[in-house]
C-alpha cells in the first residue's frame, strides 16, 4: 500500500526478485512512478478498505507492506492485513518513533523513519564504536559494520577475532559478501560486520586501533 517513492521502490525491487506483486494507492496518478516495465496489478483506492485490499488479491499474499505517507492509514491497513486476512509478514513504516514501538510490541513490525534516518546519520558522525548499526532487545549484543584498520591489513580473520573479542560475521570485498575462514586474510578496503558484546565493545575498539599483538 502506497505509491510513493519508497513504495515504487519497493514494488520494482520485488519484481526484480521475481516476486508477483500487487500495489494500491488512493491516487491512480501514483502509478506512474513504478515505470513502463512494471508488471504487476495496480488497484486504485484507500489501501485499508477490505474490498480493495481484495481486489489486489490479498488472499492469496505472502506478505504486506503499508508505506504511504500516513501513519494512522499505514498502521490500520497492517492491522487488517494481520488481523482480517491473516498475513504474518506485515510491515508499516511509521514516522512517529513512540507509536512505532507500541505496534512493534503488538507484533507488527515497524520501520520508525524518522528514528532509523536520525540512527543513520548518528552512526557516521559520531566516533566508530559510539553507536552501533544493530543492538538487540537485551542490550548484550551488537553489530557494527567497520572498514577494516590499515594496521590489521594483511592479518588473519581469526587473529581478529580472538584478539579483539568479536567475530566477523561478514566481510563485504570489492562489493560481494563473503564469510570468513580461519586462514582468511583481511585486505584494503574490506569492511567488517563485527557481532560484538557490549561489555566488550571498549576492548574490541581499543585492539583495532592498536593493531595485532605479537604472538
Amino acid at each position: 500500500m502506497g505509491c510513493g517513492r519508497v513504495g515504487s521502490t519497493l514494488a520494482n525491487s520485488l519484481e526484480d526478485r521475481n516476486h508477483t506483486v500487487s500495489i494500491i494507492d488512493s491516487e491512480p496518478d501514483a502509478f506512474r512512478r513504478l515505470g513502463p516495465a512494471f508488471n504487476g496489478d495496480k488497484v486504485a483506492g484507500i489501501g485499508f478498505d477490505q474490498q480493495v485490499m481484495e481486489k489486489a488479491g490479498i488472499r492469496r499474499a505472502d506478505a504486506f507492506a503499508a508505506v504511504s505517507s500516513g501513519d494512522n492509514s499505514n498502521i490500520i491497513a497492517a492491522r487488517v492485513a494481520r488481523e482480517t486476512f491473516g498475513i504474518q509478514q506485515v510491515v508499516a513504516r511509521i514516522y512517529d518513533p513512540g507509536r512505532a514501538e507500541v505496534y512493534q510490541r503488538l507484533g507488527i513490525t515497524t520501520v520508525a523513519t524518522v528514528k532509523w534516518t536520525a540512527d543513520q546519520v548518528l552512526r557516521r558522525i559520531l566516533p566508530a564504536g559510539a553507536e552501533p548499526d544493530f543492538r538487540d532487545p537485551s542490550g548484550t549484543i551488537r553489530v557494527d559494520h567497520i572498514t577494516v584498520p590499515e594496521i590489521w591489513i594483511g592479518s588473519r580473520t581469526i587473529d581478529l577475532q580472538v584478539q579483539s573479542r568479536s567475530r566477523i560475521a561478514w566481510i563485504d570485498r570489492l562489493g560481494e559478501g563473503m564469510l570468513p575462514v580461519r586462514e582468511t586474510v583481511l585486505q584494503e578496503g574490506d569492511m567488517l560486520h563485527l557481532v560484538i558484546r557490549e561489555e566488550n565493545a571498549a576492548h574490541t575498539y581499543e585492539r583495532l586501533e592498536n593493531g595485532p599483538e605479537e604472538n
